[in-house]
């Protein structure tokens, strides 16, 4: 059993970006943030990305047994530097998502980690609101409510995670609970860095568009990002989730740019999907303060403070960790989960009803 008042969880978080492994700590009784604690990183080979890549938009087979040993064992190595910890939350790695079809599908078993760690470990958090006909996704925003009631934020302010896939969180801080109706709006805004990586992992055998440089050089296709907007996907009112790989179209549409063109219209491609998106917000946020892997992307950043009104900031300018949050929220839902908490609602991922999703797997005994 978790012990009362607040305790020490470790989240880890293996997002679309396929970088790698976020581990971190905070200190939470699964309402209010008490406090951060350490952090660590652990990156995956190429190998390990090539192979977690060919799992991508599967369901079953071969590729998916070898994924999941890949997120295992990263996890199992990171996670095992942390020793004074009472709970985990896992992930695991998004390979499938299909929330009006298939379902979701996050590979790596908890139970094979709490056996190994010998801790309890939450996961399998998106399952249930699928089952209950929500979007599974995003799972965030009720730790980004939290967020906004630490930094003592006192007017409507959004989150904007920019991995693979972008989502944003709109938050209304007045309200005392994050399921309360007109505390929360999230949803996944559109293809963020994930276009970009292919392109450059395609093209120059590189990672990602390290602070924007290729992009920098380039000229923004207008027609192609006009085309892009035509989506009906930015037609759905949220909330809404979509799965890494849903506009590969995109690859196909700047394939006679040339890299940098390439690269900045792929880029502009994700700004305009944060503007398209914003229409959806009960109120323009007073901040935008961006987590993820792009806010280290200069051009993507200057982009979008040119297309908004609000003030966009990384959440390092409030005293947050931008590189960690997605694996602290998990640290916090894992608390929530146990203690019978929801974690996720109808504003944030279109679920019928307040709901607590997630599987609690306890070492063995003896």
């Amino acid at each position: 059993m978790l012990k009362a008042g607040a305790v020490k969880a470790l989240g880890a978080m293996s997002g679309t970006s396929l970088d790698g492994v976020d581990a971190a700590v905070i200190e939470t009784d699964g309402l209010e943030i008490i406090s951060f604690g350490e952090a660590a990183f652990r990156p995956y080979t190429k190998e390990e990305t090539d192979i977690l890549r060919a799992a991508l938009g599967k369901w079953q087979g071969d590729a998916l047994v070898a994924a999941a040993e890949v997120v295992e064992t990263a996890h199992g190595e990171i996670l095992e530097g942390f020793a004074d910890v009472d709970l985990i939350g896992f992930h695991g790695q998004t390979v499938a998502h299909d929330p009006r079809g298939r379902g979701t599908l996050q590979i790596g078993d908890g139970g094979l980690l709490a056996a190994a760690l010998e801790k309890p470990v939450v996961w399998d958090f998106r399952s249930a609101d699928v089952k209950l006909g929500g979007e599974g996704a995003p799972l965030a925003p009720f730790y980004h409510f939290a967020l906004a009631k630490f930094i003592r934020a006192t007017e409507p302010v959004a989150f904007l995670n920019l991995g693979g896939v972008g989502n944003i969180t709109w938050v209304d801080p007045d309200y005392d609970k994050p399921e309360e109706e007109g505390a929360l709006l999230s949803f996944d805004t559109g293809p963020a860095n994930a276009p970009v990586n292919d392109l450059m992992t395609a093209r120059l055998g590189l990672s990602h568009d390290e602070d924007g440089a290729l992009a920098a050089q380039g000229n923004v296709d207008d027609d192609i990002v006009a085309n892009f907007l035509e989506h009906r996907y930015f037609y759905r009112m949220p909330p809404k989730s979509l799965d890494r790989d849903q506009f590969k179209g995109l690859s196909d549409a700047v394939a006679d740019l040339s890299d940098a063109d390439a690269a900045a219209t792929l880029t502009a491609c994700a700004v305009m999907a944060v503007v398209q998106g914003l229409q959806y917000c009960p109120t323009e946020p007073t901040k935008m303060l961006v987590c993820g892997g792009g806010r280290k992307n200069a051009t993507l950043m200057k982009m979008l403070q040119a297309a908004m009104d609000c003030e966009v900031l990384p959440v390092e300018d409030v005293g947050l960790d931008g590189d960690m949050l997605e694996a602290q929220a998990f640290a916090y839902l894992a608390v929530r989960v146990a203690r019978g908490l929801p974690t996720s609602c109808p504003s944030t991922t279109g679920v019928k009803a307040a709901v607590g999703g997630g599987t609690v797997s306890y070492p063995p005994k003896g």
